[in-house]
């Protein structure tokens, strides 16, 4: 590659860090890059090498969150560990699903976010007046652990915004702690995929580094500004990455 495509991803896998410390969603940046600078590469190559940067972002983030924003890691730690599961299994059966059909409901759902997030501003921005009971707050954390998890591991666009919607819906946890909460699994179900990827051989280790650097540098700066910020700027944010998901995906489905 030229030095100027090496740029590019660089400033690419920075921006992606941003993004995806704030409300998640940096493979919509980082991907599209990889594909137009390296056309030669395989979707699962692409995949693999934009999930081994991602890792290292992601890990970053977990790390500047927890420092911040008390987690109970009796229950994040194995729902982690249950993400990395269910993304390694929906990575393995990627091949069985119809990515035709199943691109339009993401589609769908990811506006009804949008129209919820919109019509209700008040979520996500404050706290629930009754904390959930341990129960509920246990079964919420792992439903969305498994599923999304799998979801990530076979398809991806949009994990970290449903963990968000969940948590934020579900439980009544302001956006921060949300977006906090969805870095833990969503560092698990990137591993998990991660490990598949390499089982397989499509992981483009040097590549993967580079970019990795500068995600790493993007994500402790996004998740730093997340903090600052707080809640009603990681709602602005998440708003604009839905819709930029939303044309993402029409234009790979309908373009």
């Amino acid at each position: 590659m030229a030095a100027a495509d090496w740029g590019l991803l660089m400033v690419a896998a920075f921006a992606a860090g941003w993004v995806d410390a704030v409300v998640v969603g940096g493979g919509l940046i980082l991907l599209p890059a990889i594909l137009v600078v390296a056309p030669q590469l395989s979707a699962q190559a692409a995949l693999a090498t934009n999930k081994m940067t991602a890792v290292f972002g992601t890990g970053a983030a977990v790390v500047t969150f927890a420092r911040r924003i008390p987690l109970d890691w009796r229950v994040m730690a194995p729902a982690g560990a249950t993400a990395a599961i269910a993304s390694a299994c929906g990575a393995a059966a990627v091949s069985l699903i119809d990515r035709d059909l199943f691109i339009p409901i993401i589609m769908v759902v990811l506006i009804g976010v949008a129209v919820l997030v919109t019509a209700r501003p008040t979520i996500g921005t404050i706290a629930a007046d009754r904390p959930p009971t341990r129960s509920k707050f246990v079964l919420v954390v792992f439903l969305a652990a498994g599923g999304f998890g799998f979801y990530d591991g076979i398809l991806g666009p949009g994990t970290g915004t449903f963990f968000i919607i969940a948590f934020a819906t579900l439980l009544g946890t302001e956006f921060v702690r949300s977006a906090a909460m969805a870095k833990v699994l969503n560092l698990g179900s990137n591993i998990g995929a991660l490990v598949f990827f390499a089982v397989t051989g499509h992981v483009l280790w040097q590549l993967g580094a580079v970019m990795a650097v500068c995600n790493v540098i993007g994500a402790l700066l996004g998740s730093r500004t997340a903090l600052s910020r707080g809640s009603g700027f990681v709602r602005v944010v998440l708003l604009f990455v839905v819709i930029g998901m939303v044309i993402r995906l029409g234009w790979q489905q309908f373009g």
